[in-house]
């Protein structure tokens, strides 16, 4: 059962008070005479208050929930005596919002008396929320004293962001040893064909091409391509941010995390995380429906912490970034430290591409004519940073809200085509 603190004084008990102290301060008897239904007033509320027992239990219809969605919470309110009035509100996270309901809610009740109250709470933002902070507040006979509590219902209510549609995935230049679904360039068992070569002594009868036999008059095999699987780190730059309003660049970013970690998964690929920023988080590359409730729960840990020291990949644990990895790389590309970590990855010899969360939608020039010859100067400098990664062998492809992430992919992919063109 709850228990309540010391009980806190109402209006009438300040006026008897004033009264009083105004009578023996000017000597006007007439003020006590004034001050005496108050004073009355305040006698008998105060030997006839007696602290409620009132308790409260809160249960969520879900522990896991969608950006957007909604989450039934039920309260039950228990008295062993009667009530007056009840006044009870639920403290909710930043990123809940009220969809339906009363809170805060007035309560009558009776001795013994159960009653239940029900909410309706909307995620408007993606995080790990704890939902059940209560207040209550109890007034005494004629308002006289009032009691207040605060009980810790806490329920975790996770919320994961809404994937960002992914419908073509950017493919490594290099597989790794497990089956996948991904064909290979190396020759070997598959079902994929890649060549014709004569028979040797070894080969399996079934893979003979009877047809080129029959016309060269000799034995031919076919070979073929593997289906391997691939390693894809998605590295998420979490130094900076630029946001307006309800929304920003993080947030994109970690939409797009999270549909490129369900599609790869689903591709039968490993997949790990690096949160690289004021505070570093990572994850070793995984497969199955498990890793990607960690990859989500660690996405969820992600936020934009201050920290001007300087970082630098090796603190980096190296077997989070494994030989021939993609690493996928999301940054609005608005610090330095970011920037210099993702050249010296291109420099380690990994296979990187660049997402930029483009922060373009989320600024405004400011006021006048410096204002705006400052923006344009901050827009042609990220026009050079791109062309730095370009020069580097590094495809950067900027994506905001307003296209579809498959556009950037295919961006992506274009430039890597035309690479490998340009250096055969």
């Amino acid at each position: 059962m709850t228990r309540y603190p010391t009980p806190k004084l109402g209006a009438y008990t300040g006026l008897a008070a004033l009264g009083l102290i105004g009578a023996l301060a000017f000597g006007m008897p007439e003020l006590v005479a004034l001050a005496a239904p108050f004073t009355f007033c305040a006698v008998l509320g105060l030997a006839s208050a007696r602290a409620p027992e009132v308790d409260v239990a809160l249960e969520l219809d879900r522990e896991r929930a969608l950006q957007h969605e909604d989450v039934e919470v039920d309260l039950v309110v228990t008295t062993a005596r009667a009530v007056g009035r009840l006044e009870l509100f639920v403290r909710l996270p930043e990123g809940l919002v009220v969809a339906e309901g009363d809170n805060p809610a007035a309560l009558r009740l009776s001795a013994g008396e159960e009653r239940g109250l029900h909410l309706r709470v909307r995620a408007e933002r993606w995080g790990a929320y704890p939902v059940g902070d209560v207040f209550l507040r109890n007034f005494g006979p004629f308002g006289i004293v009032r009691y207040e509590a605060r009980l810790d219902c806490t329920k975790p209510l996770k919320v994961y962001p809404a994937p960002e549609a992914v419908r073509s995935l950017l493919r490594p230049l290099r597989t790794q040893v497990f089956a996948g679904n991904q064909v290979a360039r190396e020759k070997g068992e598959g079902i994929e064909f890649a060549d014709l070569r004569p028979f040797m002594p070894g080969d399996r009868m079934r893979r003979v091409n009877w047809r080129a036999s029959a016309r060269r008059g000799e034995l031919w095999v076919n070979e073929l391509h593997p289906e391997r699987n691939t390693d894809v780190i998605l590295f998420l730059d979490t130094f900076a941010q630029a946001r307006l309003g309800t929304s920003g660049t993080l947030d994109l970013a970690v939409a797009a995390a999270t549909g490129f970690a369900e599609r790869y998964l689903k591709e039968k690929d490993r997949v790990g995380f690096v949160s690289f920023g004021g505070v570093l988080n990572w994850l070793l590359p995984g497969t199955g429906p498990v890793q990607l409730y960690r990859i989500i729960d660690s996405v969820l840990d992600t936020e934009i912490v201050l920290n001007y020291a300087w970082k630098d990949i090796d603190v980096i644990p190296q077997r989070t970034l494994p030989p021939q990895a993609l690493v996928l790389a999301l940054t609005p590309l608005l610090d330095d430290r970011a920037t210099d970590a993702l050249l010296d990855l291109r420099a380690r010899g990994f296979d990187l591409a660049l997402v930029e969360i483009s922060p373009i939608p989320f600024t405004e020039p400011g006021p006048g004519r410096n204002g705006e010859l400052a923006w344009r100067l901050w827009s042609l400098r990220r026009d050079a940073l791109r062309a730095r990664f370009e020069r580097a062998g590094v495809p950067v492809a900027a994506w905001s809200e307003e296209m579809p992430l498959a556009a950037a992919i295919e961006e992506v992919r274009s430039f890597r085509r035309h690479a490998r063109t340009s250096r055969a």
